[in-house]
């Protein structure tokens, strides 16, 4: 599965994109982003406040709960801002 990281998500990870194979006790988008913080410092420096983070699966904004299934991409983002 593809991850796409965005905005000050991405410059924290270090990398855009990355391909991964999720393990087993990966489900919900929640989930995903628990075991993100735990693959290094810098996955936990971008997801410190995971309730911040939007999520969007096969490009359809998710919540956290929403169960990641056989989808193909995930991409991580900052709250978008009005201006």
């Amino acid at each position: 599965m593809k991850l796409v990281y965005f905005a000050w998500v991405r410059e924290r990870i270090g990398i855009g994109e990355e391909e991964v194979v999720l393990p087993a006790g990966v489900v919900t988008v929640q989930d995903l982003l628990h075991w993100l913080k735990g693959r290094g410092d810098n996955y936990d420096a971008a997801l410190q406040a995971p309730q911040m983070v939007r999520v969007a699966i096969d490009q359809e904004h998710v919540p956290h709960s929403q169960p990641i299934g056989n989808c193909t991409e995930i991409a991580i983002f900052p709250p978008m801002t009005g201006g």
